[in-house]
C-alpha cells in the first residue's frame, strides 16, 4: 500500500488528485469542529462524554468524526444522503417508471442522482428537526424566550441540513476530481479521526486500570478482524462458463472458457446499515424519553434493545442476515443472468440452459449470500461480545472497521489501475 502511494505521488496528475482529496478532507474536518449558533458546546461535550459508549448518539459521533459532540455544521454527516440513496434504490425496484429511468444509461443515472439530492435535503430537514428537539430537551440550547427558541430552531435545522448538503457536494467533487468514492472517503476520514481517542482509551485501561490481558486480546482480535475482512472482501465463487463456437464466413467466434464471479460479500456493508437504522429507532426513543421514565412499561421494553444487551446482538445478527438476502435479491436476478448466458451462447458445464441454469444460479447465490451474511453478522456483533467479556467499551464497531478496510482497499485498487493505465499509455505512444 505504501509503495502504491509512493509511486502514485510521482505521477503529476495523480499527485493533483491526491492533494485535491486531502483538501476536501481538510474542509470536512474544519466543518466537523465548527459549532452551530445557539448550541451550548461545553454542556453538549460534557453530556456526550458522560454518556454510555454504546449510546445512540455516541454511535453517530463515531461515524461523524466527533462532529456530533461539538454540535458542529457536519453533525449529521452523510447519513441523510445514505438514507436517500437506499430509499431511491428500493423505489427504483418497486416503481416501474423509476426503473425505466434507471435503465436509460447516463441520462437516467443523472436524473436518479437529482432525485436523490432532493430526497437528501428533505431527510436532512427531518433529521435536523429531530436533532434540534433532542438538544432542546436536553438543555443544550442557549435560548431564554419563545422567540429565541423558534429562531434557534430555524437556524440550527437549516445549518445541519446545509452541512449535509455541503458534504454531499464535497463527496461529488471527490468523485469528479479526486481519488476514490467521495462519500466513502468522507466516512473513512470521520472514522479514522476517532482512532486517537480509541487508542487513548485503551492506554487508559492498560496503564491506570491494569487491564493488561484484556487490552492485548482486544488488539489481537482487531488485527485478526482486519485480516479476515480483507480476505472476505476479495473472496469470490467462480462459476465456470463455456461459450459455443460460431463461424461467420471464414472467421470463428467464441469457444472460450471463462467464469462468472460471484463475490462472497456481494452486498458490502449495506445490510449492516439497514439493520443499524432499524435498531437505532428504539435506542433513539429511549434517549428522548430520558431517565425519568424508567418506571414506564414502554421504557422497560425498549431497554431490551440497548446497545450492550444480548437481545440487541441477537436481533442485530438476525436482521443483518435477512437484509443480506434482501439486498442480494434486488441486485442479482438469476433469471436475467441465465437469459444473458443463453443469448450469448454461453452455458455452465453439466447444466442445461434455461430453467436448470436459473435454478443452479439461484442455489449458488443462496449459499454464497449465507456465508457473506454470517461474516457480516459476526463482524458487526464482535465489539458487543468483546465488551461483554472484557468489561471494556469498544467504541470502534464492526461497521466502522468494514468501512475503513473496504475504502482503503478500493482506493488503493483505483490508484493501481490509474497508474497501470498511464504506464501503458506511454508505452503505446
Amino acid at each position: 500500500m505504501l509503495e502504491t502511494l509512493r509511486n502514485a505521488w510521482r505521477v503529476p496528475e495523480l499527485r493533483r488528485k491526491i492533494l485535491f482529496t486531502l483538501l476536501i478532507i481538510l474542509i470536512f474536518r474544519i466543518g466537523s469542529v465548527l459549532p452551530v449558533p445557539f448550541i451550548d458546546v461545553e454542556a453538549l461535550k460534557s453530556g456526550m462524554q458522560t454518556a454510555n459508549a454504546g449510546d445512540f448518539f455516541n454511535y453517530l459521533s463515531i461515524l461523524t468524526g466527533g462532529a456530533m459532540n461539538y454540535g458542529a455544521l457536519f453533525a449529521m454527516s452523510v447519513t441523510p444522503y445514505i438514507n436517500a440513496s437506499i430509499i431511491m434504490q428500493l423505489l427504483t425496484v418497486a416503481i416501474p417508471p423509476l426503473e425505466r429511468i434507471a435503465k436509460e444509461g447516463e441520462e437516467g443515472r443523472k436524473r436518479i442522482a437529482k432525485y436523490t439530492r432532493f430526497a437528501t435535503v428533505i431527510l436532512g430537514l427531518a433529521q435536523g428537526a429531530g436533532y434540534w428537539w433532542w438538544l432542546h430537551a436536553s438543555g443544550y440550547i442557549n435560548a431564554s424566550t419563545t422567540w429565541e427558541t423558534v429562531f434557534s430552531a430555524i437556524v440550527i435545522i437549516l445549518c445541519f441540513t446545509a452541512g449535509s448538503a455541503l458534504m454531499m457536494w464535497l463527496g461529488e467533487r471527490i468523485d469528479e476530481k479526486g481519488i476514490g468514492n467521495g462519500i466513502s472517503i468522507l466516512l473513512f476520514a470521520g472514522i479514522i479521526s476517532r482512532v486517537p481517542t480509541g487508542i487513548a482509551a485503551l492506554w487508559h485501561y492498560f496503564t491506570e486500570l491494569n487491564y493488561y490481558v484484556q487490552v492485548i486480546v482486544i488488539l489481537l482480535i482487531l488485527l485478526a478482524t482486519i485480516v479476515f475482512i480483507v480476505w472476505m472482501n476479495e473472496a469470490e465463487r467462480r462459476i465456470p462458463v463455456q461459450y459455443a463456437k460460431r463461424v461467420v464466413g471464414r472467421k470463428q467466434y467464441g469457444g472460450q472458457n471463462t467464469h462468472l464471479p460471484v463475490k462472497v460479500n456481494m452486498s458490502g456493508v449495506m445490510p449492516i446499515i439497514f439493520a443499524s437504522s432499524i435498531l437505532m429507532i428504539p435506542t433513539q426513543i429511549l434517549a428522548f424519553m430520558g431517565t425519568s421514565a424508567t418506571d414506564n412499561g414502554w421504557y422497560k421494553v425498549l431497554s431490551l434493545f440497548s446497545y450492550d444487551s444480548w437481545m440487541y446482538a441477537i436481533i442485530y445478527f438476525a436482521l443483518i442476515i435477512a437484509f443480506a438476502f434482501f439486498y442480494t435479491t434486488i441486485q442479482y436476478n438469476p433469471v436475467e443472468m441465465a437469459n444473458n448466458l443463453r443469448k450469448n451462447n454461453g452455458a455452465i458445464p453439466g447444466i442445461r440452459p434455461g430453467k436448470p441454469t436459473q435454478d443452479y444460479l439461484q442455489k449458488i447465490l443462496k449459499r454464497v449470500t449465507l456465508i457473506g451474511a454470517i461474516f457480516l453478522g459476526v463482524i458487526a456483533i464482535l465489539p458487543i461480545v468483546v465488551g461483554q467479556f472484557s468489561q471494556i467499551n469498544v467504541s470502534l464497531g464492526g461497521t466502522s472497521i468494514i468501512i475503513v478496510v473496504g475504502v482503503a482497499i478500493d482506493t488503493v485498487k483505483q490508484l493501481e489501475s490509474q497508474m497501470m493505465m498511464r504506464h501503458y499509455k506511454g508505452f503505446l505512444d
